[in-house]
């Protein structure tokens, strides 16, 4: 895709495409948003904009940048994703490695940290050394869920783009299938029925990801409520709590379906 195709971004577009035309563009950026929005997929297309041999500041999908860029076959471009539970120091030190080499196709290396709100402590703090004195010409993109389980130190060292303000129609799609599944368990609803809703709407990994980040974004609009709904504010905390632990377990490799159904348990009481 090109950045103009992301009409829902439209202020943002400006801003990005704005700072690359007037070669203002930072040594690194963080893209922040929910699980089920393709950040990855973002950031390459901001990379496409910067590099593009045709239409700079966008992007065209047809020069040979773009289309490397597209297919992870751009000699220059390093994609560090977490492995198992969080990215350790060894991936963080083998990507510096790599950033300390002369680019070969053009006069920019270019990284895309997956995963990056799970670095360990110490991995964020040898990134740290890189987003200090990084060698010129070098593009650091950090997603992430939650900038707020990165350090200080790095966040402040990087310009922050925040996707999950913007709405999708398919997120309008899973934030309906949550709170139908919120409004089954209000409704005391068997739990065969439960399990059967849950099998039809949620078929992987990808899709558990989503129904926790739409059941938490409900849960936390709760909270701006009053204390007439039908869940007290005591409840809609804990209820938060138990996605979290199910958001750990998927990322511990725990069975998708396993995890979603223990959830409903626990909110269901």
């Amino acid at each position: 895709m090109s950045l103009r195709d992301y009409n829902e971004y439209k202020r943002l577009i400006e801003r990005i495409s704005k700072a690359i035309i007037n070669a203002n563009v930072s040594h690194a950026y963080i893209i922040e948003g929910d699980n089920c929005i393709d950040k990855e997929a973002f950031a390459k297309d901001f990379i496409k904009a910067v590099l593009c041999l045709e239409e700079p500041g966008f992007g065209c999908d047809r020069c040979v940048n773009c289309r490397k860029i597209d297919h992870d076959n751009y000699e220059d471009m390093y994609i560090l994703r977490a492995d198992e539970l969080s990215l350790k120091d060894a991936a963080v030190s083998g990507l510096q490695e790599n950033l300390k080499n002369k680019p070969s196709a053009g006069n920019r290396n270019i990284a895309i940290i997956e995963g990056a709100d799970s670095m360990t402590p110490r991995a964020q703090n040898r990134l740290l050394k890189t987003l200090e004195e990084p060698n010129p010409g070098t593009i650091i993109i950090l997603l992430s869920e939650n900038t707020e389980n990165l350090l200080q130190t790095i966040t402040s060292r990087c310009i922050i783009y925040r996707l999950g303000n913007f709405v999708q129609s398919n997120q309008n799609d899973k934030l309906a299938f949550a709170q139908k599944i919120i409004d089954m368990v209000l409704e005391g609803c068997y739990f065969c029925d439960l399990k059967e809703t849950l099998t039809k709407g949620v078929k992987d990994r990808k899709e558990a990801f989503m129904l926790l980040d739409g059941l938490e974004r409900l849960f936390s609009g709760d909270m701006a409520g009053d204390d007439t709904g039908a869940m007290r504010k005591e409840k809609i905390i804990e209820n938060v709590r138990y996605v979290e632990e199910a958001r750990r377990d998927l990322l511990a490799n725990v069975n998708y379906k396993y995890a979603i159904r223990n959830l409903i348990l626990k909110i269901g009481g």
